[in-house]
């Protein structure tokens, strides 16, 4: 079976597997997921939920974010890590929205990666699931390894992955796809102990280093 027909296989298993994934930050609106979205590097969505329904009640517009006191932002996001770097990438992001798009989150790749703080991982996020616009596939941590495992990919470099995925992925499939594979590796693929004795798609798996609990 070669990697295309592997690749078919293994997206039919997840549409089955998890046929209504979805994106699990909390958002109301293109600017929420784009905090949220920031806020969620090497933090978990779940705690960036609980950090964020507070967040969201206090910064209401981008304005609000740009004219916010760093030292009270950081206090704010604190408990999702690494909440220096993540305040200063807020606060930069949402000047730049307010200065060169009167405050609206963009719906195109350029504009979005344009922003201060903005690559294509967190693009994809927003055109995907705030503007239903599938420009390419969202490669997290869970994404990249089971890319690299199911060998779909074979680099760690993100944007390579990415490339490689939207060519054996259905475009119409893209924004639910990196949804249904990140469960599957919170779920059974997951990075320290894979459960690969109860994995329901071992069959298609050529990772040779498959544990046996």
């Amino acid at each position: 079976m070669n990697v295309a027909e592997r690749a078919k296989k293994f997206d039919a298993k997840l549409i089955k597997l998890y046929p209504d994934a979805k994106c699990s930050l909390d958002y109301n609106n293109p600017l929420e997921l784009l905090v949220a979205t920031i806020l969620s590097a090497q933090c978990a969505d779940a705690r960036v939920n609980k950090v964020t329904k507070d967040l969201f009640a206090k910064y209401r517009k981008a304005a609000d974010y740009a004219g916010a006191d760093i030292e009270e932002l950081e206090r704010d996001v604190r408990s999702t890590g690494f909440y220096r770097n993540k305040a200063k990438a807020i606060k930069s992001c949402c000047a730049d929205l307010v200065v060169k798009h009167g405050g609206k989150v963009p719906d195109t790749m350029d504009e979005l990666t344009a922003l201060q703080g903005v690559g294509r991982k967190t693009a994809n996020v927003i055109l995907g699931n705030a503007y239903n616009m599938a420009e390419g596939i969202v490669v997290d941590t869970h994404v990249g390894r089971i890319a690299l495992r199911m060998q779909f990919s074979s680099v760690k470099n993100p944007d390579k992955t990415e490339k490689a995925l939207m060519e054996l992925i259905p475009k119409k499939e893209w924004t639910a796809f990196s949804h249904r594979v990140i469960l599957f590796g919170r779920e059974t693929c997951q990075a320290k102990k894979p459960q690969c004795a109860s994995c329901p798609v071992t069959n298609l798996c050529p990772w040779p280093d498959k544990t046996s609990d």
